[in-house]
Formats: C-alpha cells, structure tokens, sequence
C-alpha cells in the first residue's frame, strides 16, 4: 500500500494493522542529540489510548514502545528511529460475521475495490489503530519543538454531538476523560455518551489543537503551505471530514474590516486567521480545528451489500467507541507537532541565516 509516509526534512512512516502482531513507525530526519525513552512515549500513548475509561472503546492494549533504531544511550543519533508497539489484545472472531460484507461508512468497499483485498479485522489499516504510531512520532516532534523553539502544542474537544463548552479553562482539559475544557459540564457528557451506547449508536465531534510559540516564518508562500500541510495532516487521521484554520467556515460572514488581523507594534488585534498568512506563520498561535464523523461501527442495523452481491442488513458487533472524537485530541496534536517540526527544519535549512527582521511585532 502506498502513501504511507509524509513530510519532507522529518519523514514520518507508519505501518501495521489493527489485528496484525504489531503497528510501528519510521521517523526520518530527526536531527541528532535530542534525549528520549521508551518511557517518555506512556503518558501521549494512555491519552489516546482505549478502555481507559468507559465512554471509549474497551479494547486494552499494553502500547509499550520498543525503540528498534536511531537512539544510542538515550539520545537520537540522526539514523532512522524505528518505533514497534505489538498487539495484545485482539479479539478477531468478532469481525467472522462481517468478513464478506461492506460495512456502510467503513473503508471496506473502498479497500476492496482499490485493492481486490482487504483485511477485515478491526477494518485493518483503516483501523483508528495506526494513529498509535502518530501520537508515537509527535511525542518525539513535541519534544524537540519544545527544546528548540519554546514551541507547545495541545488541544481540547470542542464539541461534542449539539454539545458545546459553556466555559474556558486548559486546567480542565487533561483533567477529564473528555478533554472537555468546562469542568461543570462533564457529567452531561457522560450521560450523553452512555445513552448513546445504550442506543448502538455513535455520534460525531470537533477538536481544536494550538500551538504557542510558532515563531514567524514558517511555511512556504505557495505549494508548502503551512496550512495546506495542516489540513492535509489532520484530514488524514481517521473519520476527519472537515479542517479549518483559525476562524474556518465562519470567516464567510465575516466583514473584511471584522477578519483581517490589525497589527500593532505590541501585537495583533485578533488571530482570525490561525496563526498563518500567506501560507507562512505569522508568530501568533497556530489554531486548526477538526470534525469528526460519527463511526460507522454500530449496532444499529443498516443496508448493505455482501461479495456475492446480495443485498444484507449490516449490525457491527465488537468493541467500539460511541464517539471517535473524545480520543482525537492527543492524535491531532501529533499530527500538527509533526507537520510544525518539518516547516522548522526546512526554515532552518533555507533560512537559517536570514535573522529577526524589523518590525518584529510583540
């Protein structure tokens, strides 16, 4: 299968399935010198992992990192660094009743018709499973924005169904299962969840990632769009179907004199535009939020068709999360990392030498 890898400078590629031995990932380009541990990769990994509460899937996974290649007495040696995490918990036998059949909304007729094959189990490549490896590799990206640049990512679920934050407070976030920022509403979201679980049925989502401390100058003014290669990372994560930078969709009612970003020399009036102009970062906060649809792995019958071509009611039994976005956030945070460290290096490397120009606002 192509396409499997992405980014220019600092190359990321992953492989396995959601059933396979074990899922891992490449990381090319990682300069040399930054410290990292197989221990370092826990905390992200539980974030996005399953069954870790019971709103998400109850699948269990150890997701232990073994680091194959690339660091030497804990620090990248700038060789490839070959990341394996093995499978230790799937349960096969549920996806027999469903191996000839198309599950409506899945990859599988897609798959099929690519490739005249396809892997069944847990949907295989498909699977929300390879994006262990992408929260893998933004652990290493994270790490070394953070080091070099003072540059932090982090994200939130910003909606969830019809439901919205009534309230705002990063403390919040990481201290729910939902990385809902409004404390109070937390329990809502649990009964929401639980009756759509009683129900079969799933729902979609949006979450927001940032990154403070983007320095300006990042990005290229045409076909290596900063934003561009956003989008394109995180439409890749699995069930996204929309990307927005800074005010998104919402800038079509907007007011030229509303959206455009003033600039003073103590800063900008708004950041409208996310944190990117012309395809370059602007030094304000890069801001992407993405929607996530509703899985199509549900208990709630449906009409498809099987590979004899007949016609087939469809009811996906298994372990399955009601809502894919709760645990989307440490996965888009990944993505944007990686994206960010490639327009670093590739900056640096075209021009490294050209210095702070003036003015440079606040």
């Amino acid at each position: 299968m192509s396409s499997n890898s992405f980014g220019k400078l600092f190359t990321v590629t992953t492989f396995g399935e959601s059933h396979g031995p074990a899922i891992g990932c490449v990381l090319d380009g990682c300069p040399p010198g930054l410290a990292i541990a197989p221990e370092e990769f826990r905390h992200d990994l539980e974030r996005r992992a399953t069954g870790r509460s019971r709103y998400t899937s109850q699948r269990h996974e150890a997701d232990e990192v073994e680091i194959l290649s690339g660091v030497y007495e804990g620090k990248t040696t700038g060789t490839p660094i070959a990341l394996l995490i093995r499978n230790t918990d799937q349960r096969s036998k549920d996806y027999g009743a469903i191996a000839q059949t198309f599950r409506p909304g899945h990859a599988d007729y897609t798959y099929w018709q690519k490739y005249g094959i396809r892997d069944p189990r847990g949907g295989g490549r498909a699977s929300a499973r390879e994006t262990t490896m992408r929260v893998a590799a933004g652990v290493v990206a994270k790490k070394w924005l953070a080091e070099r640049y003072g540059v932090h990512v982090r994200g939130h679920l910003a909606q969830l169904g019809d439901i919205v934050p009534e309230g705002f407070d990063w403390d919040a976030v990481e201290q729910n299962p939902f990385f809902w920022p409004h404390t109070a509403q937390v329990p809502a979201l649990g009964a929401y969840i639980n009756q759509l679980r009683r129900a079969g049925d799933s729902v979609g989502a949006r979450v927001r990632v940032v990154a403070d401390g983007v320095p300006p100058g990042w990005g290229e003014p045409i076909y290596g769009k900063l934003d561009g290669d956003l989008a394109a990372a995180l439409m890749s994560i699995n069930a996204v179907k929309g990307v927005e930078i800074g005010d998104g969709f919402a800038a079509v009612t907007q007011h030229g004199s509303e959206h455009r970003d003033e600039l003073y020399l103590d800063g900008f009036t708004s950041n409208h535009a996310g944190g990117i102009l012309g395809g370059i970062s602007s030094g304000q906060a890069v801001v992407a939020t993405i929607a996530l649809k509703p899985t199509s792995s549900i208990l709630v019958p449906g009409h498809s068709v099987n590979l004899a071509g007949e016609a087939v009611d469809v009811v996906t039994k298994g372990r399955h999360d009601p809502c894919v976005g709760i645990r989307a956030t440490p996965i888009a945070e990944a993505m944007m990392a990686l994206v960010l460290m490639d327009h670093a290096l590739r900056q640096r490397a075209q021009c490294g030498d050209v210095g702070p120009v003036s003015p440079r606002i606040a």
